[in-house]
């Protein structure tokens, strides 16, 4: 399918690939990724769904802006569910699943949230030591992209080298390193963002959120941090899976995505 797109706030082009039939689900990509990401669990939600998979700003088909704020990514989320005008999940992984957790306090339209190892960082615990970030930038500056995306998804996504493995064999590796100079911005956007849980404390849209069995202990701690903060969340543990189940847990991933949409809305 052509990719479509929506102008955001800033008026930035956010572009996404619809496929598939039926209500909306937006999936939001994380670090060093572009739609492509979302390739192996496809099959199954293009099943039961019209979903549009999106570039987040400054890969793919989507623009960027001369200077970044993480502010701008959750702006862009929610046009992506207002364009829709209807009712939509968003389902977000990683710093997607910040973005999406930000966008739903901006967009009328999200009636569910699918949040799996959201990428913020809480009180007492860090995900992106700054001298991994600044190593990561001389290796940028080098010119070495694929050094850049193999390095954080070793040391900042805690993945073993048989998965980073698996990941370089797909198609979507390519991408990767195409925006492996998103990569430290994203990080220390991270860095400087503060969660404030009382600012969700009416956001009562169900939330599922999840987390790897062997997610790093910071991811931990923020899956659990963020569902504390939600009225009507809840934390499902992927059990044998780390920070990547989309790739090494499919039906597992899907399965716990698929059971939350199919439960009626009910309240906290």
């Amino acid at each position: 399918m052509p990719p479509e797109s929506v102008r955001t706030r800033d008026g930035t082009r956010i572009s996404y690939v619809r496929t598939g039939v039926g209500s909306p689900l937006v999936l939001v990509h994380g670090t060093a990724a572009d739609h492509s990401r979302w390739r192996p669990v496809l099959p199954r939600l293009e099943d039961r769904f019209s979903v549009l998979s999106v570039d987040r700003r400054g890969r793919g088909g989507s623009g960027d802006a001369e200077t970044y704020a993480v502010e701008r990514e959750f702006e862009d989320v929610a046009a992506v569910a207002d364009g829709l005008g209807q009712p939509t999940i968003v389902l977000g992984h990683s710093y997607g699943g910040l973005c999406a957790l930000e966008a739903a306090l901006l967009s009328e339209n999200v009636e569910k949230l699918v949040l799996y190892d959201p990428g913020l960082e809480v009180a007492g615990e860090q995900i992106y030591p700054y001298a991994v970030i600044e190593r990561l930038e001389r290796l940028l500056d080098d010119g070495d992209r694929d050094a850049v995306v193999a390095t954080m998804l070793r040391e900042v996504a805690g993945l073993p080298p048989e998965v980073i493995g698996q990941m370089r064999s797909q198609p979507a590796w390519g991408a990767r390193v195409d925006a492996a100079h998103t990569i430290p911005r994203e990080l220390r956007a991270v860095k400087e963002y503060r969660f404030d849980p009382d600012r969700f404390s009416d956001l009562d849209v169900p939330v599922l959120v999840l987390r790897g069995e062997t997610s790093p202990a910071a991811l931990v701690r923020a899956a659990e941090d963020v569902r504390d903060a939600l009225p009507n969340g809840r934390l499902v543990i992927l059990p044998g899976q780390g920070h990547a189940a989309m790739d090494t847990g499919t039906d597992l991933f899907v399965g716990a995505v698929l059971g939350f949409v199919d439960e009626r809305s009910t309240a906290p």
